[in-house]
């Protein structure tokens, strides 16, 4: 079933370069071409939060594990770390949003990639930080100024934050970040070869394509609904059904329905609380990295325990 699943990635990492590079060729084409925030927020709520829709089952086969008998313990968890994360941010933003991007690359890196390596040493760990930083690093060099400008709109006002950033800018450190994740996914390449590892360097170069060609949030939203999350539904699918991906297909939409649209309401009315302070553009940009990150940090560590307690 592995193999079966590295096929079906490679294909979808070529048909996800082809896409990258046909928006690419019709933006350059067409450059009054311009996509509006509402369009991402949609697809981050339809597609993106999709593929952490079943974190409620995963939830369950945790509670096995520890002979948790009540279930509601898990969704009062859930919410309240998602509320903390948010509070957190609120009161320490900067410190937030560091830490969501330290945690962020470990887990790009290691999502889309880890169906490849079986090894799973701190080396390797530390590839897959490497690697993921390039979704991070790579609108910072390509965007810089309107990646600040994202920043800014998240509610962090530190100036030696700022200073900080255009050190890297300035110093041409930013490049070097980017070579370091081309080195790790080198290395990713190598180790062990077979031809389905070109799935790495398909992704890499889609995400250099997008980030130069489109907007930071654009850039994010292609990679985080079309790759990230279209290759962790993958996983999920096979697991839901290992013989007839089709019919776990089906089983996927209507358990990961319920959860993605009660996900979506409540973004939505957040929404319209934070568009009482700021304009449109701006709040959704708050309702989708805060948002996010509100929801990484749970689907994370849910993981993690999965993870660790297999083992």
């Amino acid at each position: 079933m592995n193999s079966q699943i590295k096929k079906i990635n490679l294909k979808h990492s070529f048909i996800f370069f082809l896409f990258c590079n046909v928006c690419s060729i019709i933006t350059f084409k067409i450059s009054y071409i311009v996509i509006s925030p509402l369009i991402c927020l949609f697809l981050i709520l339809s597609i993106g939060v999709s593929h952490g829709s079943l974190d409620n089952l995963k939830g369950k086969k945790l509670f096995q594990i520890y002979g948790i008998n009540n279930f509601g313990i898990f969704y009062l968890s859930y919410i309240l770390i998602s509320l903390s994360v948010i509070f957190f941010w609120i009161i320490l933003p900067s410190i937030s949003l560091i830490i969501f991007l330290i945690v962020a690359s470990y887990h790009f890196g290691k999502e889309d990639t880890q169906f490849l390596i079986i090894e799973n040493s701190y080396f390797y760990r530390l590839l897959f930080f490497f690697k993921g930083s390039l979704i991070i690093f790579a609108p910072m060099y390509f965007n810089f100024d309107e990646t600040i400008s994202i920043f800014k709109l998240l509610l962090i006002d530190n100036e030696i934050f700022y200073q900080f950033l255009n050190f890297l800018e300035t110093n041409k450190i930013l490049f070097y970040c980017i070579i370091l994740s081309t080195l790790s996914s080198i290395l990713l390449f190598a180790k062990n070869f077979e031809i389905k590892k070109f799935t790495i360097f398909l992704d890499y170069f889609s995400i250099l394509i997008i980030n130069y060609y489109f907007s930071p949030l654009v850039a994010f939203t292609i990679y985080f609904c079309f790759l990230h999350s279209i290759r962790h539904s993958i996983s999920l699918i096979s697991e839901l059904d290992k013989d007839k991906l089709v019919n776990g297909l089906k089983i996927f939409i209507q358990k990961a329905l319920p959860l993605t649209i009660l996900t979506a309401i409540i973004c939505l009315i957040g929404l319209y609380m934070v568009n009482n302070n700021y304009n449109f553009d701006s709040s959704i940009l708050k309702i989708i990295f805060i948002g996010l990150a509100s929801l990484t940090f749970p689907h994370i560590l849910l993981e993690y325990l999965i993870e660790k307690n297999e083992k």
